[in-house]
C-alpha cells in the first residue's frame, strides 16, 4: 500500500464521517461503490469535490473513466498522481 493509499483511505473516511471505519478495514482493491465499500451517488458527488480541493485535480464527471477512476482506492491514488497540478 503506498503513502498515497493510505492517505486517500484516512481522508474518505474523514470526509464521508465513516467514524465505524479505520484505515486498515478499506482494502485498497475493494469496490468504493455499491458492493464493497457500498458508497453512493452523493457520496460521489461530495467526496469528488473534495479531492479536487484538496490534490488540485480536475475531475470531467461527464467523461467515463470518472467511473474507472473511482472504482478502488488504488485507482483513485493512480488518478491523482498521474493528473495532479504542478506547482
Amino acid at each position: 500500500m503506498t503513502s498515497l493509499e493510505t492517505e486517500l483511505k484516512s481522508f474518505i473516511i474523514e470526509t464521508l464521517n465513516l467514524e465505524d471505519l479505520n484505515v486498515e478495514d478499506i482494502d485498497s482493491d475493494e469496490a468504493l461503490f455499491v458492493d464493497g465499500l457500498g458508497l453512493d451517488s452523493i457520496d460521489a458527488l461530495e467526496l469528488g469535490v473534495a479531492i479536487q480541493k484538496k490534490y488540485d485535480v480536475r475531475i470531467d464527471a461527464k467523461n467515463e473513466e470518472v467511473k474507472t477512476h473511482f472504482a478502488s482506492v488504488r485507482n483513485l491514488a493512480k488518478f491523482i498522481q498521474t493528473n495532479k497540478s504542478e506547482g
